[in-house]
């Protein structure tokens, strides 16, 4: 039995990142290689320095929508706020919604654009229990309309309780983001400029994308004590035949495949669970912890997570329980910015 409790630390409020960088490409990489215990410390702008013509990029191609939604109870003018997660197949919403005092089903919200006039009224429909309620919009428009009108960019509350900037609209989304869905951006692709790809593909290496719509649930910290209690929240994924082709031929090349952030490495592995990787598109609910088996990855490239969250789980699952231990402890001492806008760690 695993505890949670050995998955936290100590991080200075100071280092968790509050603004992007002006260059993706200048934040700082703390480079581990797990056969020799060596730590450097390097930049995402090295890459093409650090990289083999060997090796192989796998990106998330997953696109954030404007997710989080601010209005007023109609019925009593008191100020409303919520999240949207997904919809089902009757149009209903799911949102994460809070709000002073008692709410009842039944009940209409006005929400506001972002020029905080009044728009669209959502009706809700039914409470989920948590905070969730499945809500249904007053409007023929589809959900991406609504939302591109009256939703703002949802990011996660250690950065500035959630408030975005303008500039957060083109940075809390990476370059090459394509497929709608997501509610919170695959942070280590974040570091990546087109002008860095194009460095990278000039070089021969091998770029391909998958899609994992990242949810809510995988920024929340674990909150029972035993790991093998918890239950994972499902998100929905796909990798395509011409990427697993391509992965592999690299591993059996002798070449690396290099997971570009934690949503990567577990739509792999989820496509893996045979033992050898197949196309996949569904829903997982993939939990990497020990003493899981990785079939498909074989670096990976992370920003800094949370104290007691899975990602920081599966990192240390794949790099080591003591050797990333140390590289966490080395990425404070020496001030690296962390969590969604911070610095990134490649694992070897």
């Amino acid at each position: 039995m695993t505890s949670i409790e050995q998955y936290d630390y100590r991080l200075p409020k100071e280092l968790i990142a509050q603004e992007p960088l002006e260059k993706r490409a200048d934040a700082r990489l703390l480079v581990v290689d797990r056969k020799s215990g060596q730590i450097e410390h390097r930049y995402i702008r090295d890459l093409p320095e650090i990289l083999q013509p060997t090796d192989h990029l796998v990106l998330n191609n997953t696109k954030v929508v404007p997710a989080r939604l601010v209005g007023r109870r109609t019925l009593t003018g008191g100020r409303w706020q919520g999240l949207y997660l997904e919809s089902d197949i009757n149009g209903h919403w799911l949102v994460l919604a809070k709000t002073r005092g008692k709410i009842a089903a039944g009940e209409m919200v006005t929400l506001e654009n972002r020029e905080t006039k009044e728009d669209i009224s959502l009706r809700l429909v039914a409470s989920l229990g948590v905070g969730m309620w499945a809500v249904e919009p007053e409007s023929s428009e589809s959900t991406l309309e609504i939302l591109e009108r009256v939703g703002r960019v949802p990011l996660p509350h250690y950065i500035r309780e959630g408030e975005m900037m303008p500039d957060d609209w083109k940075r809390y989304q990476t370059v090459f983001a394509e497929q709608p869905g997501a509610v919170a951006a695959p942070t280590a692709g974040l570091h990546f400029s087109t002008e860095l790809l194009k460095k990278l593909t000039n070089n021969d290496l091998l770029v391909d994308y998958v899609t994992l719509h990242v949810g809510i649930g995988t920024f929340r910290p674990v909150s029972v004590d035993q790991l093998d209690e918890h239950v994972m929240h499902k998100e929905w994924g796909e990798i395509r035949e011409e990427a697993v082709e391509r992965i592999l031929e690299t591993k059996a090349a002798g070449g690396r495949n290099i997971a570009v952030g934690t949503t990567v490495a577990r739509v792999m592995e989820t496509a893996a669970r045979s033992g050898e990787l197949q196309p996949w598109r569904g829903q997982t609910d993939l939990f990497i912890r020990p003493p899981f088996e990785f079939h498909a990855v074989d670096a990976l490239l992370t920003n800094f997570h949370l104290p007691k969250s899975t990602l920081l789980i599966l990192v240390r699952t794949f790099g080591g329980e003591e050797l990333m231990r140390e590289a966490y402890a080395e990425a404070i001492r020496e001030e690296y910015r962390f969590y969604s806008y911070g610095d990134a760690m490649l694992i070897l």
